[in-house]
């Protein structure tokens, strides 16, 4: 049975580089934090990419899960993944069309700031903690990372990069806070 689940973004950075090429960098998962999945709490541990990332699957990134819009794919190096001490790192080089100048405008402006990834278990564990169910996922495949609207998990970054044509060694960076609205307490995070 495939999954997914979403992460909330904390930050965006926004970054001109070169060739006018807007690329979204993030993390579609972060390790270690629980997360109320209503009946159950669920971790994704350190090490749950390792084999799939090895293995090189061939993961797209999609918007919404939809595979009509995809902005990315592993296959085609149009998408970079990589396990580090946080979580799973995305690297999204966006096409140039209107769903990818739209994606780059969504998150930059904050109205996009969730990511989310869809996979199947290959190993998991479950524990009783403090009363609660907690599932740890050990090992998955992965199919795709997300850019979405609603998320399950609240922890990640993410960085919208592009450099305007007319100054292709200028670096310019603007950080943009971001504050995730907590769906679930109707408060802000």
């Amino acid at each position: 049975m495939s999954e997914k689940r979403a992460i909330g973004f904390e930050q965006a950075e926004v970054r001109f580089n070169e060739g006018d090429k807007r690329t979204l960098e993030g993390y579609a998962s972060v390790f270690d934090t629980p997360t109320d999945l209503g009946n159950f709490q669920e971790v994704i541990e350190v090490g749950a990419f390792t084999r799939a990332l090895d293995e090189g699957q061939d993961v797209r990134a999609l918007v919404d899960h939809d595979p009509a819009r995809v902005i990315g794919r592993t296959k085609n190096n149009t998408l970079e993944l990589r396990e580090d001490q946080r979580g799973l790192f995305t690297r999204i080089e966006l096409p140039d069309t209107n769903e990818g100048r739209d994606i780059a405008t969504l998150v930059q402006r904050g109205d996009l700031d969730a990511m989310s990834f869809g996979f199947t278990v290959r190993s998991d564990r479950w524990e009783r903690t403090e009363g609660r169910n907690v599932r740890y996922i050990e090992d998955v495949d992965l199919f795709d990372v997300s850019v979405v609207a609603f998320p399950a998990y609240a922890d990640t970054t993410v960085a919208l990069r592009s450099m305007p044509e007319d100054k292709p060694d200028d670096l310019r960076r603007r950080r943009l806070d971001v504050r995730l609205h907590d769906l679930r307490k109707n408060s802000w995070q």
